[in-house]
C-alpha cells in the first residue's frame, strides 16, 4: 500500500470521492482564525457538521454495543458542542465520501484537538464504502470541552492497494453503507 498525495486527492475529488471538496487548506473564515480543513500534503482535513449527539448517563444505562440505548444521547444542532468531562459526542462530517475499491481510508484526529484532551476515534473507511463519516469525540479531561462545527476536526489518510480487494464493504452489504446523518451503533 502507498499513501496518496495531494495531487492524487485532488484528482479523485474531481471524480466525486469527496463532496463538497476544498482543494486548499482553509485557516480563516468571516469570523477569523479557525481549525483548518481541506487538502493537506498527504491527506484531507474534514469538518464536522452542526449535528451532534452528546452522551449522557441520565438514565444510568449500561453502554452495550449489542443493545445500545438511543436515550443515552441528547441531540443538539448548533455551531459548537460542549462535551461533558470524561464523556463523548458523535458528529458527522460535512463531506460525503465515496471510497474507490482499491483505497482504504483512515480517519485520525487533528493535533489541535488532541492537545486539548479531545480524542477522535481512529476509524477506517473501507473500500467501496460511501456516506457521511460518523465521528466520535472523547473528552478525556475533567473539564467540559468544546468542538466547532464547520471547522477541521479530523484528517483522512488514503492508502492505495497494489490491487483491488477481493471483497469490499459494498460486497458485504455493510450496515453503515450510505449513512447520511449522525449514525448510532447498529447491531
Amino acid at each position: 500500500m502507498s499513501i496518496m498525495s495531494d495531487n492524487w486527492i485532488n484528482e479523485m475529488a474531481a471524480k466525486g470521492m469527496i463532496s463538497p471538496f476544498e482543494p486548499n487548506q482553509v485557516r480563516t473564515n468571516e469570523h477569523g482564525k479557525i481549525v483548518s480543513y481541506g487538502t493537506s500534503s498527504y491527506g484531507y482535513d474534514v469538518r464536522c457538521a452542526n449535528e451532534f449527539k452528546v452522551f449522557t448517563n441520565i438514565h444510568s444505562a449500561v453502554v452495550d454495543p449489542k443493545a445500545f440505548d438511543p436515550n443515552s444521547f441528547v441531540s443538539i444542532e448548533a455551531d459548537s458542542c460542549i462535551i461533558p468531562p470524561n464523556s463523548f459526542a458523535l458528529a458527522r462530517t460535512v463531506e460525503y465520501f465515496d471510497i474507490p475499491r482499491d483505497i482504504l481510508t483512515i480517519c485520525l484526529g487533528k493535533s489541535t484537538y488532541a492537545r486539548c484532551g479531545i480524542i477522535v476515534n481512529v476509524t477506517p473507511l473501507e473500500p467501496e464504502w460511501h456516506g457521511h463519516v460518523t465521528l466520535e469525540f472523547s473528552n478525556t479531561t475533567s473539564l467540559p470541552a468544546k468542538i466547532y462545527a464547520n471547522e477541521g476536526v479530523a484528517q483522512m489518510i488514503f492508502l492505495k492497494g497494489e490491487s483491488v480487494c477481493s471483497t469490499s464493504y459494498k460486497d458485504r452489504a455493510g450496515k453503515y453503507q450510505g449513512q447520511k446523518g449522525v449514525t448510532e451503533p447498529i447491531t
